[in-house]
């Protein structure tokens, strides 16, 4: 394999010490396909692939997914928990006020933790996670119309 390629889903799965089944490969690769999805479009979209799967498995899948680190979940304040594939990585994200569209934002500075807490009351600080807020371009086109 070269450094371009990655493993199938497959092969992450037993790599993260979990059983393979096709609900979670195809979960899997939902998350990592979609864009910022909620459970509800995950389960939906699983659901076109596989065939019926109780909402409950899809919740026990997201949370070993994101607990072996495949996946990320994120929860922007009054939206429900959204889920990607890009992990990893200190990125960011940016969130419309209006429509609850989710984008990507790169770290400004590019490594872990990318900010530095004025005061980080004696805690070890591993990561930052911020959240802009705004309109996405199409809300601020309707807005100003």
């Amino acid at each position: 394999m070269t450094a371009s390629q990655s493993p199938a889903p497959a092969e992450e799965l037993r790599g993260a010490g979990l059983r393979v089944t096709a609900a979670r490969v195809a979960l899997l690769e939902t998350v990592r396909y979609g864009d910022h999805l909620d459970v509800e479009a995950i389960a939906s979209r699983v659901r076109d692939r596989v065939g019926h799967i109780s909402l409950q498995a899809v919740y026990d899948a997201l949370h070993a997914l994101t607990a072996a680190g495949l996946i990320r979940r994120i929860e922007p304040a009054g939206s429900p928990a959204r889920f990607e594939g890009r992990v990893g990585d200190n990125h960011h994200h940016v969130v419309c006020r209006s429509c609850g569209a989710v984008a990507d934002v790169d770290c400004a500075v590019g490594e872990i933790p990318c900010l530095t807490a004025s005061d980080d009351h004696g805690f070890s600080i591993e990561e930052a996670e911020v959240i802009y807020w705004g309109l996405c371009p199409g809300c601020s086109t309707a807005r100003s119309s």
